[in-house]
Formats: structure tokens, sequence, C-alpha cells
């Protein structure tokens, strides 16, 4: 360890930043205890302290060799701290652990977090911590929202607690008795891959204290950073006094407002801000004393006059060394600020990545997008490179990431800007009329509080987009006023992100009602499916949506041959054929890795199926008849399902593990004897094309299919079953000899069909779209002269 006041370790893996303000009362334990902690993980300790009036700083030089101490010189709060300390740590420590002063970290606890950040995904991870008398400090938390918030106003936060919608803090003692994921934690030990801290950038220090992690760990999650904690790795927290100062809840109460007005708009902010404000005065009127404080102070002073009260200075420029500053007006809105009560929910910038960072929501990004001229990095004149957005019809949030849409935008965005709008539905789901309608009804309602995020680090012009719904599928008025709702939020969002008249690639017929006055340059229409023959939907309605949308589009995309010759007619030369494509890298059997050990106790043979487990394409009463009738086999079933899944307790035989993330996918099916796809005969199926058929063939394996019309194609390489009984015994002769082909002949067979192909394809077809809209002169983007299509 580095002697005090020297420099760092050689080669410290972790560079400890503890953030002191009079800390002389529990410095020295939490400095003793890092050693024992640490083990054998080098470390370096950075002590950054506030302006102490104590012994705090005297503290630290006595604690040995391994600490070195920053003075700030003055209390500018701990985020500014935690920059400091960043700042002036080694630069080639693995991670970054930020720590409070009144942690005690158990032996072997850094070691433990740092074997979790080697967990694919993960950014932060954090410890399972307990208060000095042993209780469960519950750490965990979800993203603050309205429902949670009047959820915790009118329950109480341990009873809010125990459904996600209704409460942000994660009550269930089961949730930190193993590995577990979160949207964000306590802020009191948060062990930081540099990886994931260069991504997301410095820490905005016009928070002083307070909700600054949460603005922090929200960024991480919208960069696609994993919060993770590690139930092995154990600390004490002793516990700071906001709960007993007066201007210390204040001050977090205004924060927690804050914090929520930079990722929302004012009207979700006013609802938010009564619900806290409401929280408050019950508590007050019950005899709280800081909520009583809370109240006075929201109403009569400033989020600056709040910070001076507890003792704090205000940066030299709010947020200067966060992602507050990058956007335009701070300094009005700073000023402003300065004089209104914190009550009050004025505008604030969005966040995202500090200058340098990379971009994020709410970036500027794409801001020239839609000009003509050349081409990125190929120096071709004329090549209009207009932005994307998607009116998908899957959701980012629950839906799997093999889906053609997810597969298409991600590799499109490493190019342009893509926004990418998540499913606008189709239908209410209600009991009787849908399998579990509840269900899906809370999955659509946490998508929509996701609002707009840049998910993936890798990719800062990839952004996704919850739109607010009002489910009024019945109604032409009801359906209008929905469009309008959501067209005025994408308008905002483009704008946002700076996409001028934008291409349209619309795979949901419902979009069209939104699509249909919105300004571009051009739209095309992916036809994916037949979205009519839903079992759910209106089919009239949506059926008169495929129509419109059919005819309005410069260009439709197939993937069924079946469906486009049944078009052909109506659609002509705009018709398109663009199959569908395969991750092949992803899907290789020679890289899947370690079968996973709750398939690999299964005992072969196994007949296998991944992916969703819907009732309206699954022939659920055929993998019955499977397990019946193959008994010694056993059936494998891994997907998301739709519906009851107990009519298959009865068989020992079938095996349901539920949903898996799609990176693991490849590895379970590695597993599979053999592959199936065991579809209904209905129009949805008929006029389908399973992305399925490419991954297992990709995988090497021997597929058995019911038939569908896309199947013709592949009949050399395939099974393909006539009626179920077929289906069985073709299974049966799959399991004996292996199936046509091999390994690689079924590899070889999908070797042209990769999803870089197909979105090299399609972004051709969208540049062509675009030249042709600016070719036509002024106005262009807004009307189509040869079939009088208005896009204002």
């Amino acid at each position: 360890m580095p002697g005090n006041g020297g420099g760092p370790v050689e080669t410290p893996a972790v560079s400890v930043v503890v953030v002191t303000f009079n800390s002389a009362a529990v410095l020295g334990e939490c400095l003793s205890s890092l050693p024992v902690a640490a083990g054998s993980v080098p470390v370096e300790i950075l002590v950054v302290d506030n302006a102490s009036q104590d012994d705090t700083r005297e503290i630290a030089a006595a604690a040995g060799a391994g600490v070195r101490v920053l003075p700030l010189g003055a209390n500018r709060g701990y985020a500014a701290a935690i920059n400091h300390g960043m700042r002036a740590a080694s630069p080639t420590s693995r991670a970054v652990l930020v720590l409070n002063p009144d942690i005690r970290l158990r032996p072997g606890a850094l070691a433990a977090m740092l074997r979790a950040l080697d967990t694919p995904g993960t950014g932060i991870v954090v410890p399972k911590l307990f208060g000095e008398d042993g209780t469960l400090a519950l750490s965990l938390r979800r993203e603050p929202s309205v429902t949670r918030i009047w959820g915790e106003t009118l329950l109480g936060g341990d009873l809010a607690g125990r459904w996600s919608p209704l409460g942000e803090v994660v009550t269930s003692a089961q949730a930190y008795a193993a590995s577990t994921v979160a949207d964000w934690a306590t802020g009191a030990a948060l062990l930081i891959s540099r990886d994931c801290a260069r991504a997301v950038g410095p820490w905005d220090e016009s928070y002083f204290l307070y909700s600054e992690e949460t603005d922090f760990l929200l960024r991480a999650r919208q960069a696609g950073f994993t919060l993770r904690l590690e139930p092995t790795a154990v600390g004490v927290h002793l516990g700071g006094d906001s709960n007993t100062s007066p201007q210390l809840w204040t001050l977090l109460t205004a924060n927690r407002l804050r914090l929520y007005r930079t990722r929302h708009g004012a009207a979700a902010s006013t609802v938010f801000t009564a619900g806290v404000l409401f929280g408050e005065l019950i508590r007050a009127a019950a005899g709280r004393a800081t909520s009583r404080a809370a109240v006075t102070g929201l109403l009569t002073r400033s989020q600056p006059g709040l910070v001076k009260r507890a003792g704090g200075q205000r940066p030299a420029s709010a947020g200067s060394a966060g992602p507050v500053s990058a956007a335009g007006g701070s300094a009005r809105r700073d000023r402003l600020g300065d004089r209104l009560p914190a009550v009050l929910p004025i505008p604030l910038p969005p966040p995202g990545p500090a200058a340098g960072s990379g971009a994020g929501a709410g970036s500027r990004l794409g801001r020239r997008a839609g000009r003509p001229g050349r081409a990125a990095g190929t120096g071709v004149e004329g090549v209009v490179e207009a932005p994307i957005v998607c009116f998908s019809g899957q959701d980012w949030w629950y839906h799997n990431r093999a889906h053609s849409d997810f597969q298409l935008m991600t590799r499109i965005a490493a190019r342009r800007p893509v926004l990418f709008v998540n499913s606008l539905a189709m239908r209410m789901p209600l009991p009787g009329r849908s399998t579990q309608p509840l269900r899906r009804i809370l999955r659509k309602a946490r998508s929509m509080s996701q609002g707009i995020r840049t998910p993936r680090a890798d990719l800062p012009a990839f952004h996704v987009y919850s739109p607010v719904l009002l489910p009024f599928y019945g109604s032409q008025a009801g359906r209008a006023l929905n469009a309008w709702v959501v067209r005025r939020q994408v308008t905002v969002v483009a704008r946002r992100l700076g996409m001028a008249e934008p291409v349209f690639f619309v795979t949901m017929p419902t979009a069209w009602d939104v699509v249909k006055t919105l300004r571009s340059s051009g739209v095309l229409y992916n036809r994916s499916d037949k979205h009519s023959e839903f079992t759910e939907s209106n089919s009239a309605v949506v059926g008169a949506l495929e129509d419109e949308l059919s005819r309005h589009s410069d260009r439709i995309l197939y993937v069924s041959h079946e469906l486009m010759e049944r078009d052909a007619a109506d659609v002509g030369d705009r018709a398109y054929f663009l199959g569908h494509g395969v991750d092949l890298d992803h899907f290789r059997a020679d890289t899947a890795g370690a079968v996973p050990e709750d398939i690999a106790g299964i005992p072969g043979p196994r007949i296998g199926f991944f992916g969703a487990l819907d009732d309206y394409t699954v022939d659920f009463d055929l993998l019955e008849r499977v397990a019946a009738e193959i008994p010694a086999a056993n059936l494998v079933l891994i997907g998301d399902a739709t519906c009851s899944m107990r009519r298959f307790e009865a068989y020992p035989n079938v095996h349901w593990l539920g949903f898996r993330p799609y990176e693991t996918i490849p590895s379970y099916g590695t597993a599979f004897d053999v592959a199936i796809m065991p579809w209904l005969r209905n129009e949805w199926i008929r006029f389908c094309n399973p992305i399925k058929l490419k991954e297992y063939l990709a995988l090497g394996l021997p597929v058995v299919t019911t038939d569908y019309p896309e199947i013709a194609g592949d009949r050399d390489i395939v099974r393909v079953a006539e009626n179920p009984q077929d289906f069985i015994q073709l299974i049966r002769q799959t399991l004996a000899d292996g199936g046509p082909g091999d390994p690689a002949s079924r590899r070889a067979h999908v070797a042209a069909d990769s999803w870089d192909a197909r979105a090299a394809e399609l972004l051709e077809l969208v540049d062509k779209v675009a030249a042709k809209t600016s070719g036509q002169g002024a106005g262009a983007g807004r009307r189509d002269r040869g079939r009088g299509r208005r896009h204002d």
C-alpha cells in the first residue's frame, strides 16, 4: 500500500474513496476494517475530506502507510468529493470503491465484490449490509415513479415495498439472500468498474448530498450496466442522521424531487411532487418533526438555500462536474432555481453522460441527420443519411432480444441514430379475453415508467422510448386521442434527439394512426406478421390499419413469401422480401460455453424448445402428446409463457425452465438432442417465418417442425410433420439417427443469413427512400406526390 501522502501502489486493483465530514468518531474503525476486507486484493485508500472541523484528517493521517488524505478545503458535498477522489485515484485500478466512513466491511468482502464485478454486464456491486444491531439493512431500490411514491405515501414503505409497482424500497429478505440485480442501491458502499465510471461520467455535484448516487446509478443502468448485490460480501452500516436532522431530511426530500424532474416531464413531475408533499404532510400531522421541517422548507426555500442550511456551499456552477451543465439554458435555470421554492416543478435538463463520455439520452444526437450530403465514412455525395424511428411490435424491456426489430435496429444504430419506440399494443388485456391480463398490464406499466433510455453503453446512438398509452382501442375517437397523445410524445423525444424528418420503420399496424400525420423522409412497413390474425385483436380494426399502412408506405418489407404473394396485387413493385436473419456469432456451438447446470442435470435424450411459449403460436396439446408418447425422453421448454403451464405438472419428463436471458440461450440449445417447432395450424403461423429455425440450425441442431408455408425452402435440412402423429414419429426417428445432414451442413445452410447482412440491406433501402424524398424538392418530406400521402 502507498505511504501517507505518497504515490499509489504500482498495481492497485481497487481504489477506495472514503468521503468524510466531521467523521472522527467512525473513521478509524472503517479504515482498520479495510485490510481484512481486501484480503489479497491490492488497494489504495483515499480519504477525501469536506473541511471537517474535528480530528477527521488527523485520524486518517495516522491510519498508516496505506492512506492518502485529500482535503477539499470547503464542504463541497458528497458528489464533489467522489469526483475529486476518482480523479486522484490510480488510472490503472480495475474499480473504485466509494465508501461511507460509517461502513465496516467484513473479512473478504472486497474480494467477493470484485469477483461479482466479473459477471457479464455488471458495472456496480454492492455488499449485503446489516445495521449495528444485526438487522438487515434494506439497501436495494427500484427506480422512483409516480405509482411508487403514491404507494409509499398511502400504504407505507414497508407494505408498498412488497410489490414492485408500488414501492421503491425492496423489502423482501429473500431478495438479499442471493445475487440480485436492482435499479439502484443506497450509496454507502459501491464498487464501480472503471468501464462503468468512464461511460457514465462524473457525479452530479449540484445535489450536494442525497440522490446523487441515485442519479449516477440510474445513468449507469441507462448506459447498459447492471447493479448487483453480492450477498457473500457483508458489511455493517452504522447509519447517518438524515432521519433525525430536520435540515438533512428537508434536503433529502428536495433532492428526490430534483432527481425525478431531471428524468420526467412537467405533468408527471407535478403528480410525483404532490405524492411527496402529501406523504410529508401526513407524517407531519402525526408529529414527526423532520417532516414538518421538510414541508416548510420545500414551500419556502430554494434548493440552493436548503444546501446552505444543511451546511454546504453551492458549486461554482451547479452541476459543473455532472451532466446537467451540458444542456442549454442551465444558467437561466440556475438563476430561477436560486429564487423559487424547491417544491415548484421547474423543468430541469435530462440526465446524460458528461462531455466526452459518449452520447446518451437527451443529447443532441443526430442533429444533422436527414441532410443530403456525404454518407458517413464513404465519401459518397448525394446520399441522405436519415435517422430512423422504429415503431416496434416488441418491447425492449420484456421481450426476447432475438426479435428482428431488436436485431436490425441495434445494428443500424452502430451507423446512425435510431429511436426505438416500444410496442403500442393492439388491445387492452382483459380477464376472460386475454391470458394473464394483470401481468401483461403491469409489465407494460413498468415499461412506460422507463421513459427515454439509451440502454447499451456500446450503442450511444440507440435510444429506447416507452410512450404513455391510453388503452382506447374500441372506438375511432379513442384511437384518435391515443394517437395524438403518443404523437406528441414521440415528436418531443425526436426533437430532443435532433431527429429532423426521420424515416419511419413501422412493424405494428396500430402505429399508423400516429405516423400518418408526422413529418418524415419516408415510411417503410415491415410486414413481418399478419397482425389482424392475432387472436386477441379486433381483426376488423387492425386489418383496416394494415391496409392503410400498406397503401401509404414507400416500401413494404416481407419475411413470408406467402403473405407477399397474397398482397402482390395491391402492393406491386413496392414489395421487398427481407428475410429474417440470425446472429451467427452468438449462435455457435463451439463458443456457447458450458451447458448450464439446470439443464445439465436433466438426463438425455432431450427434446428441446426455446422461445416464447405463446398460446396463439405454440400447440400445447401437441407438446403434451410428445411428453406422453415419448416418456423415455425429457422435454425441455425454455421461455416465458403467456398461459398456465400447470397442465405439464402431470408429466415427470417435462421440464419448464422459464425465461432465460438471450445471452445464455446458445449454451442451453447445445444440450438439445433434437430441437422442435410445434406450431399451431392457424392464419398467424401461415404467414410467419420463425427466427428460431435459423438459430437452431446455426447451432447445428437437428430440427423437427410442424408444417407451415415458409418452411418450403428448408425441407432438405429439416424434418417437417404433416400431422401430430407424424410429428412424434419424426422426433423418434431423429433421436435415433441424428436427423438430416450434420452440424456443419446445418450451420452452412444459414451461413449467408446473418443479421449484419440483413441490416446492411435494410439500410440501403432506407437511404433509397430518403434520397427519393429529398430529390422531390421542397415539401417532399410532408407530401408524397405520387399517392397524395401526407406526413405533416
